[in-house]
């Protein structure tokens, strides 16, 4: 198979707001809890994040599920909920001023998601059931799909193309690990322009790429350690966003604490991926650098 380079591809621009673009030559980062703990955790969170993007020169869109439906145990805490969760999650966009993305799992959550929510996402395990997608699609909000952990680079064409031909062209990939044998994920650098060739955004999620699914007793484990390198490489592939979930202590994390960045990382993090991305990306026609 031939593997097109991020130099001669072409994706289409994808306006989450005027100063959050994917496809522009510009990084993008989403980070967040893995789920909404708190309103006041939230604000914190965010707040904190949003400061260290500033620092580093990236648009920044706000992450946090309402409700973790795919979680490895009944037992485990899946979020405040579709009501709750949507407030909250309102009142952080209003009070950072910052866009929000959020998951949602089933096509009637679409609609009163995407009255607050500024980019819907499609889990990575729902990336072929194609009511969620068109249901999706249909509410005219950015949509972003995590290619399945079962799918190939290339067979994302066919998710993208659910969602353009129902009429919404504002559509981002998100590479989030492919399954490597038992509890395991691999990321295959290739996937980056694969997808790209697809002529949309293509945005890595870190880390959940590290995560070890099933890996704990009735959870999943991670191996936060890797998040720089793997980060590092992901960026310098040509990737037009950046996924991280990140918490200020992942040891209390309600979900995904062990593939999770400690917020005293991200900084240093977040000014290493945009020197390593103003080196591999020519810069916007007029735009400055900030590395």
């Amino acid at each position: 198979m031939s593997v097109p380079t991020s130099e001669s591809t072409t994706v289409a621009e994808v306006r989450v707001t005027d100063t959050v673009v994917f496809g522009r030559g510009v990084l993008v980062l989403m980070a967040g809890p893995c789920v909404i703990e708190s309103l006041e955790h939230s604000l914190m969170l965010g707040r904190a994040i949003a400061e260290a993007a500033h620092a580093a020169g990236l648009p920044y869109i706000f992450k946090a599920s309402f409700d973790k439906a795919n979680r490895t145990s009944i037992a485990s805490y899946r979020g405040p909920g579709l009501d709750e969760g949507l407030t909250i999650l309102a009142r952080v966009k209003r009070e950072l001023g910052v866009p929000i993305v959020t998951d949602i799992h089933e096509a009637a959550q679409a609609a009163p998601v995407a009255e607050v929510a500024d980019v819907l996402q499609i889990p990575a395990f729902l990336s072929r059931q194609t009511d969620l997608l068109v249901a999706a699609a249909r509410t005219g909000r950015v949509i972003n799909v995590k290619k399945g952990q079962f799918l190939a680079p290339l067979d994302m064409k066919h998710a993208l193309a659910k969602v353009r031909e129902s009429g919404n062209g504002k559509v981002t990939l998100t590479e989030r690990g492919f399954t490597f044998g038992y509890n395991n994920l691999v990321v295959d650098m290739r996937a980056f322009p694969i997808m790209r060739s697809l002529g949309a955004p293509v945005i890595f999620d870190v880390t959940h790429s590290l995560q070890l699914p099933g890996g704990g007793d009735g959870v999943s484990a991670g191996l936060s350690q890797y998040i720089e390198p793997l980060a590092s490489a992901g960026v310098a592939a040509g990737v037009d966003g950046v996924f991280l979930e990140v918490h200020d202590d992942p040891a209390r994390a309600k979900s995904d604490g062990p593939n999770a960045l400690p917020l005293a990382r991200l900084p240093k993090l977040l000014e290493r991926l945009a020197a390593i991305h103003a080196v591999v990306t020519p810069a916007p026609a007029g735009s400055a650098r900030h590395v």
